[in-house]
């Protein structure tokens, strides 16, 4: 069933769409139909039920709607009927509480009208508060304002027919007598006159007697009616309020504010494993589609801490341990480093040598059946499959490992802080940065061929220079090494592993990146996080990082953990979202981030801790009082176009520029990816199969070479132990049997692994202009 788009808020009396209903601890929330009519809520498993069966209804002139945390909402009539209801989105709850309570008070106005209007005594209100009697009182005296004003028209009128009576009977007593013609005749006017003068005044007090039985018929009618239109505007009020919450929410969340969850505030509406059940569950005795509305629960929740602690303090709050853990001159420098550090890194204010480009040609729209390409290589290595360049860009993965740094700036701010933990937090937040260039490239970048390599010199521009080369094939690995004239170096080493799953495919990378400082001595190092492109075969391709890193200090033994949360459907969270705690080696907490790795990161300082309520399964949750956090780290804009040029950030897009003095292996040369950038896709894709089956050439000669070379010994050996050579030297087959050029493959102590680390001489040959040992690879 394809998913409705959400309606509109109601401009009538009926409301439509789907929510999440609480049905039982097995089956958790379910999906219904709910429908909104007449002050009447109903819910149905399926639209098509609506002509023939309803699984519950509840009256909204006695319910009650009270608002959980930003997509739960509860309605309950007292007891007999409660409904847990969960929407997709804050904006579809709000939508759905707008149109319950519109339908609640127009079912409150009907209820009133339907009273006996002929109910004299004397309307008891609903406590409401001191306006509600006020506004009471205001009613009363008005209507005893005008029954008094009637008792005096009534006396009035008493008088005038008095009067009248007696001017008759005189004016009668002068007919009598007689007199000339013309006073009989005005006598006769006078007499007239006054009869019309006693009728219009009879008729003026049965007006006024009919107006106050009416005022008095219908004075409970319109106090109720009163009622209902202030309690309206009090439920008007408090939505105001709480819309203003949610503003100001949002722009906490905006600033990077770190804030307290609801499930802290209010641990009773959070917690879904109270003794009582949720709602009723007649309607769940079969099997139907689940689906899953549960979150994973943060592992911390951070709070703001005392204002006392913005200033050094030696008293504790009662009931939390004291995490500060540095003394004064720490805590001092800390503060000072703070507030020292720029919010956002800004590039070196440093005019280039050599002026970049700012734009590549743009992606042609070739389209090209996926599905026939992928569906005979379900649960193949990625590598291993013959996709055309249709799938890819116009960047080799040597180029896309460099890219890593993009945001160098964060390290040349490492290198010169004078606290580890605080250097800590900078390297965590380029760890994170490093994955902010590919939120929108769903590109697959061009496997390079085995002794490819790649520089990057922007020693003058920017203060380092890294070198990448392809150091194996199967698997496919490449070895990365990056030195700063800032006191920083990078190596690592990334070997890819990937499946392809039909929806989707997950990257995997495998091995250790390391960071080292000069003059710390501080040596760093992590690993890299699974990368899932999703919506392979329908819909469009979006890409999602999830996973945790630990960021160690094999120095000082501190550490950051840093978790990337996976997207959900059903999540509260900002998506993309990335938290992290810095510790020292007694496990003691730091800093604190938080953020997303497609945007930015903020850090704040960590001045208490205490356990704090339980969570799903019984796990307990740290509270971390913590600083104002400050921003460490902000993406930079894409260039203007980028969606017609593959989403390349501004450094990607030098990447591939045509350079005088690399090498013959760069990636710069290899004439596929050329011919791809420039639009030619035919001609790349011919290209690129002619490159392949040479590079299976010489990997087919290398294997023979290497199998001739140890044939000898193994024979030898096999005659002892009965075993074939053919059988011995078949592992070693299967091996690249290639030594790197520009790097060597050393015991890691760090990671106890083979690394491949730079051995050096590839900037003197490239200040000398000799590549004679570079292979003939394109």
């Amino acid at each position: 069933m394809s998913e409705p788009k959400p309606p509109s808020p109601p401009s009538g009396d009926t409301y439509k769409g789907w929510l999440f209903k609480w049905t039982n601890y097995i089956k958790g929330y379910q999906r219904r139909w709910f429908v909104l009519s007449n002050g009447l809520l109903s819910y149905y498993r399926t639209q098509a039920e609506m002509g023939h069966t309803c699984r519950g209804t509840i009256n909204l002139a006695t319910a009650n709607i009270a608002v959980e945390d930003s997509c739960n909402f509860v309605i309950s009539n007292g007891g007999a009927q409660t409904y847990h209801l969960k929407a997709s989105s804050e904006v579809e709850r709000q939508r759905w509480i707008t149109a319950l309570e519109l339908a609640k008070a127009k079912a409150i106005h009907m209820q009133a009208e339907s009273d006996d209007s002929g109910d004299e005594g004397p309307m008891v209100p609903p406590s409401s508060g001191q306006g509600g009697g006020c506004r009471n009182s205001e009613i009363q005296s008005t209507l005893r304002t005008l029954n008094s004003k009637v008792e005096d028209l009534s006396t009035c009128n008493d008088l005038i027919v008095k009067h009248g009576s007696a001017l008759q009977r005189s004016l009668s007593e002068l007919e009598g007598i007689r007199v000339g013609g013309d006073m009989g005749e005005k006598i006769r006017q006078v007499t007239e006159r006054a009869t019309l003068f006693r009728i219009t005044s009879n008729a003026m007090i049965n007006a006024c007697r009919d107006f106050l039985s009416l005022a008095q018929t219908h004075s409970k009618r319109w106090q109720k009616a009163l009622q209902t239109e202030r309690e309206q505007r009090i439920r008007l009020e408090e939505t105001l309020e709480q819309l203003a919450k949610q503003h100001n929410h949002l722009e906490r969340a905006f600033r990077g504010a770190t804030v307290l969850p609801p499930s802290f505030s209010n641990p009773t509406l959070g917690n879904k494993g109270g003794v009582s059940g949720k709602g009723d569950a007649s309607d769940e005795d079969d099997d139907n589609e689940f689906f899953d509305a549960m979150e994973d629960p943060a592992e911390f929740i951070t709070v703001p801490a005392d204002p006392k602690y913005h200033r050094r303090s030696g008293s504790n709050v009662s009931g939390i341990s004291s995490e500060t853990g540095m003394d004064d001159q720490s805590v001092n420098f800390d503060e000072l480093s703070l507030t020292s550090n720029p919010e956002s890194p800004q590039p070196l204010d440093i005019e280039p040598v050599r002026q970049r480009r700012t734009r590549i040609p743009d992606k042609p729209n070739y389209y090209l059946n996926l599905w026939s390409i992928m569906k005979n290589c379900i649960g193949k290595e990625l590598s291993k499959i013959p996709m055309p360049v249709n799938f890819n860009e116009p960047l080799s993965m040597l180029q896309r490992l460099s890219e890593d740094l993009e945001y160098y700036e964060l390290l040349d701010k490492a290198a010169k802080c004078q606290s580890s933990l605080e250097q800590m937090c900078y390297v965590a937040a380029f760890t994170v940065s490093s994955y902010s260039t590919t939120v929108n490239r769903t590109g697959k970048p061009f496997n390079p061929l085995l002794g490819e390599t790649f520089e990057l010199d922007r020693l003058r521009e920017c203060g380092y220079r890294s070198l990448c080369e392809q150091v194996s094939h199967h698997p496919p690995a490449a070895a990365h090494h990056a030195t700063s004239e800032k006191g920083w170096s990078l190596r690592q080493e990334i070997t890819l592993a990937s499946k392809f799953r039909g929806k989707y495919f997950s990257i995997m990378p495998l091995g250790s990146i390391q960071c080292m400082f000069d003059k710390s001595k501080n040596h760093y190092s992590w690993k890299k996080v699974t990368t899932t492109v999703h919506n392979i075969i329908v819909g469009k391709l979006w890409i999602d990082q999830s996973g945790e890193i630990d960021v160690v200090n094999h120095r000082t033994g501190d550490r950051c953990h840093l978790k990337f949360v996976p997207y959900s459907y059903f999540s509260r969270d900002v998506p993309r979202k990335v938290t992290g705690v810095v510790t020292d080696k007694d496990g003691k907490a730091h800093y604190v981030l938080s953020g997303t790795w497609d945007e930015k990161m903020e850090f704040s300082r960590v001045m208490q801790s205490s356990k704090g309520e339980n969570g799903t399964e019984g796990k307990q949750r740290t509270v971390y009082q913590t600083l104002k956090a400050k921003e460490i780290w902000r993406n930079n804009p894409l260039p203007e176009g980028a969606e017609n040029m593959y989403y390349f950030s501004s450094l990607a897009l030098t990447l591939n520029e045509p350079e005088e003095g690399v090498a013959p292996t760069d990636s710069r040369r290899r004439p596929d990816q050329r011919l791809m950038e420039e639009g030619r896709w035919d001609e790349a894709n011919t290209e690129k199969q002619r490159l392949e089956e040479k590079q299976r050439t010489v990997r087919r000669e290398r294997e023979r070479e290497a199998l001739k070379a140890a044939s000898s010994p193994e024979e030898d050996e096999a005659q002892e132990t009965g075993t074939e050579a053919s059988e011995v030297s078949d592992e070693s087959a299967h091996q690249d049997n290639y030594q790197a050029l520009w790097f060597e493959q050393i015991d890691d102590p760090i990671s106890g692994e083979k690394m491949h680390v730079y051995k050096g001489g590839y900037w003197e040959a490239k200040e000398q202009g000799s590549w004679d040992m570079c292979p003939d690879i394109f």
